[in-house]
């Protein structure tokens, strides 16, 4: 047995990766294909974008976590812009902006030609305006981010009067897959100590697709760190009556080539969910 072992680690890790997932999912998708095949399968969907990764999926109906590679569940990644989510919440919270904000351009040049134009809050938040964000940030301020940031559990950032407008993009500010998830679980479910208004403007700019089938709610982040690129997607969706965080994080396996980055962080996302019968293909 010892020598079968260490013939074939990876089969282990999909055994352990499989144990993760509930019954009732492994029972549908196990229908078509052996458990084994099934995380064999969710690893191609990651191997397809060229990207190695994990995706936790949080059920609140049974209380377990499963996805793929759980080995990389607690630890910890840059929020990048993730980050969006608490610092809009915060915002609103403390007044430095409110739902109907506009961010004015003064004319300067910004990395992208979308962040190049007055944009509303919502409009901010999905384009992922940085320079609208690292105002609102600065306006906050450091011993209120700090503050906030305790208030509301969100955990791993260092932040401090000369980062104020950088530490979710560089530094040492770190928070983890199962993190991510499970603050997405305290907004969605409004457990947050924050005002009734703020909860409901957040997770109204939080929705990023809607079908007659599901909605999708979430923000996407790119970081480098090192000299590597790696992105999250986190959020929710609802669908057939249920609830389910998420908190993606992809990386590519070339680093020279990432012509897929950008979108794979979504697209991985959706296809996991629809090959784990969690939406319809």
């Amino acid at each position: 047995m010892i020598k079968f072992l260490v013939m074939i680690p990876c089969f282990l890790v999909i055994l352990f990766v499989s144990a993760t997932i509930p019954n009732d999912i492994m029972k549908q998708v196990t229908a078509m294909k052996s458990g084994n095949d099934s995380l064999l399968i969710l690893k191609g969907i990651f191997d397809k974008y060229g990207m190695t990764g994990t995706i936790l999926i949080l059920d609140p109906q049974s209380g377990r976590s499963f996805g793929y590679n759980p080995a990389r569940w607690d630890s910890g990644y840059l929020p990048a812009s993730t980050f969006k989510i608490p610092n809009t919440l915060i915002g609103l919270e403390t007044g430095v902006i409110k739902p109907n904000h506009v961010f004015k351009w003064k004319g300067e040049e910004r990395r992208l030609p979308q962040w190049e134009q007055d944009l509303k809050l919502r409009d901010a938040f999905q384009v992922s305006c940085v320079p609208c964000y690292q105002e609102v940030a600065r306006k906050i301020g450091p011993a209120r981010m700090n503050s906030f940031l305790e208030k509301i559990h969100y955990p791993g950032m260092e932040v401090h009067p000369e980062n104020i407008d950088l530490f979710w993009l560089e530094g040492n500010s770190r928070i983890t897959p199962r993190q991510q998830a499970e603050f997405m679980k305290r907004l969605h479910d409004e457990t947050l100590p924050l005002k009734p208004s703020t909860l409901m403007a957040m997770k109204q700019i939080m929705v990023n697709e809607t079908t007659p089938e599901y909605t999708l709610s979430g923000k996407t982040g790119w970081a480098i760190r090192n000299g590597n690129n790696y992105g999250w997607f986190v959020g929710w969706i609802e669908t057939k009556g249920k609830v389910y965080f998420i908190a993606t994080l992809v990386e590519p396996k070339n680093q020279e080539e990432i012509t897929d980055f950008a979108i794979a962080r979504k697209t991985i996302t959706l296809q996991v969910l629809r090959y784990l019968k969690i939406i319809d293909d």
